[in-house]
C-alpha cells in the first residue's frame, strides 16, 4: 500500500483492482484541501492506468466519510474551494473503469455523495449515512443535485437534502441509495470478490455501458439507441467479442482483454509510379 500526499490518501493495487482509502481516521475522514487535491489526482492517475480496471474507495479506522472538514482554516477563494469539489466528482463521475463504494460507519454530506458516485456500494448494517448541508447552513454539493432524484426520485431526494435525517443502511438500500448489505465481518471479502468479478469483464464494453447508463436518462430514446449502436461497432472492434462467443462454444469463462482487433491495413510509403 502507498501513500499519496502526506498520507491522507492510501492506494492499493491487487488483481487490476485500485483501492483508494481516505486516511484521516481521527476526523472520521472527513476531506480537507490536501484530501480534495490528492482524490482528484488519484481519480486521474486510475483513469490513465490501463492496468487499473476496477476502483474501489473506503475509509479508515472504521468510518467512511463524515464529508469536507469545514473546521480546517482556508483562506481560498470560495470558488476555489468549490472547483476542487467540482474536480472530484467529475472525476468520479468520467471514470471508465467500474467504480465501488466500501461504505463502514459514516458517510455524511459530500462523504455520502462521494459513495453515491460511485457505480455500487456495499455498506454494513451499522452504516448511516446523511445529507447533512442544511443543518450547516449550506445548500447540497458533490454532485448530489443530480445524483439524489435519479435514484430516489424528486420527493425523496427532496426530503433528505431539506431534512437531513440521518438513515440506516436498511433504509438506504430500500430507497435504491445502497446496493447491499453485508455483515461487517464480510465486507471486506464481500468487495473484494465483487472488484474482482468488475475487474475481470471485458473493460471496453463496460466502460460504454457505464457511459450509456449514466447518460440515458437525459437523452430520448432515439438518442439511446442510436449510441447504443455506436457503442457496440467499438466493441465487435475489440478481441473480447471473439473471446466471449469462443468461451460459450467451449463451455468455458472467457479472458477478456480490451485489445484492438481490427487489422492495420499498411499504405505505401511512396505513391506508385504512372505509367505512360
Amino acid at each position: 500500500m502507498s501513500a499519496t500526499d502526506g498520507q491522507v490518501l492510501l492506494s492499493a493495487d491487487r488483481n487490476h483492482v485500485r483501492t483508494l482509502t481516505l486516511n484521516r481516521p481521527g476526523r472520521k475522514n472527513a476531506i480537507n484541501p490536501a484530501l480534495w487535491i490528492a482524490l482528484r489526482d488519484a481519480l486521474g492517475d486510475a483513469g490513465r492506468d490501463r492496468a487499473v480496471r476496477a476502483l474501489v474507495i473506503t475509509g479508515a479506522g472504521g468510518s467512511f466519510c463524515s464529508g469536507a472538514d469545514i473546521s480546517v482554516p482556508d483562506d481560498s477563494h470560495p470558488k476555489h474551494k468549490l472547483q476542487r469539489l467540482t474536480d472530484v466528482a467529475l472525476a468520479l463521475h468520467e471514470l471508465a473503469v467500474p467504480t465501488v463504494a466500501k461504505v463502514t460507519g459514516v458517510a455524511v454530506g459530500a462523504g455520502w455523495n462521494l459513495a453515491l458516485g460511485c457505480d455500487l456500494v456495499v455498506a454494513t448494517p451499522e452504516s448511516t449515512f446523511c445529507q447533512i448541508f442544511s443543518k450547516r447552513g449550506l445548500s447540497i454539493d458533490l454532485g448530489g443535485s443530480w445524483l439524489l432524484p435519479k435514484l430516489v426520485g424528486l420527493q425523496q431526494a427532496k426530503r433528505l437534502a431539506l431534512l437531513a435525517e440521518t438513515i440506516d443502511a436498511a433504509e438506504a438500500h430500500a430507497l435504491g441509495l445502497v446496493t447491499w448489505v453485508v455483515p461487517a465481518a464480510e465486507i471486506d471479502g464481500f468487495v473484494d470478490d465483487l472488484a474482482d468479478r468488475l475487474a475481470a469483464g471485458p473493460p471496453i464494453a463496460l466502460a460504454q455501458t457505464k457511459a450509456l447508463l449514466n447518460e440515458g436518462p437525459d437523452r430520448s430514446m432515439r438518442d439511446a439507441v442510436a449510441n447504443e449502436a455506436r457503442a457496440q461497432v467499438g466493441n465487435f472492434a475489440t478481441a473480447d467479442a471473439a473471446a466471449a462467443y469462443a468461451a460459450f462454444a467451449e463451455r468455458r469463462e472467457p479472458s477478456f482483454t480490451g485489445r484492438w482487433a481490427v487489422p492495420n491495413t499498411q499504405r505505401p510509403t511512396q505513391r506508385p509510379e504512372r505509367s505512360e
